[in-house]
C-alpha cells in the first residue's frame, strides 16, 4: 500500500469510510467552484470518482491520494497525480491535482501534501516533469502551484466546457523539495 508521511498529513490510498467524507467535500458548492463546470458531486457520483481514482493507481501506477489529519484521521480531501485526459493537448503528461474540505483551506495542508506528491513523482515513479491545469481566476490554486515552483506556460481553453485554462510546468529533475 502506496503511503506518503508529512509532519501533519497521511496520503495514502482510498478506503470505503472515505465515501461519506469526501462526498461531503463535493457537495460545496464553493469547494467545486473553479472545478469542470462547477457542479457539485452526489453519493454516487464521488463513489465512481473514487472507483476511478482507483483504477488509475493500478493502471498507472499513480493516482489521487485520500489525505488525512495525522492527529484525527480526519479525510481532508485529496492530493494526487492524474492523467488528464480531459485535455489531450498536454498528453501525456502527468497533473497534480488537489481537492479540500473548505474548512481545510488556508493552513498548508495543501501545499504540504502537493511538495511531497511532487517528491514521489520524481523520486519513486520517475516522471520527468508534471503539469497543473487551473482556471484561470482561481488565485487560491495559482497560490498553491507558485509554491510549488511551477511557472505558467501557456493559457487554453477547456475543449468541451470552453472555460480558460492555464497550464502551469515544472521540470522535475531541477526540483528541490
Amino acid at each position: 500500500m502506496t503511503e506518503i508521511l508529512t509532519p501533519r498529513l497521511l496520503l495514502r490510498r482510498w478506503t470505503d469510510d472515505d465515501l461519506v467524507p469526501m462526498a461531503e467535500i463535493n457537495a460545496d458548492p464553493e469547494v467545486m467552484r473553479w472545478i469542470g463546470d462547477g457542479s457539485v458531486l452526489d453519493l454516487e457520483q464521488t463513489a465512481e470518482a473514487i472507483e476511478r481514482y482507483e483504477e488509475e493507481w493500478d493502471e498507472e501506477g499513480f493516482g489521487l491520494f485520500a489525505v488525512e489529519l495525522l492527529g484525527s484521521g480526519e479525510l481532508i480531501g485529496f492530493v494526487g497525480l492524474s492523467v488528464p485526459e480531459f485535455l489531450p493537448e498536454v498528453l501525456p503528461d502527468v497533473e497534480i491535482g488537489w481537492r479540500l474540505g473548505r474548512q481545510f483551506w488556508g493552513q498548508g495542508y495543501a501545499s504540504e501534501a502537493a511538495h511531497a506528491v511532487l517528491e514521489f513523482a520524481l523520486q519513486d515513479r520517475g516522471l520527468d516533469r508534471v503539469v497543473a491545469i487551473a482556471h484561470i481566476g482561481d488565485r487560491a490554486s495559482a497560490n498553491v502551484i507558485g509554491k510549488l515552483g511551477m511557472v505558467p506556460e501557456r493559457e487554453t481553453s477547456h475543449p468541451v466546457l470552453g472555460v480558460p485554462l492555464r497550464i502551469y510546468a515544472i521540470d522535475l529533475t531541477e526540483y528541490q523539495a
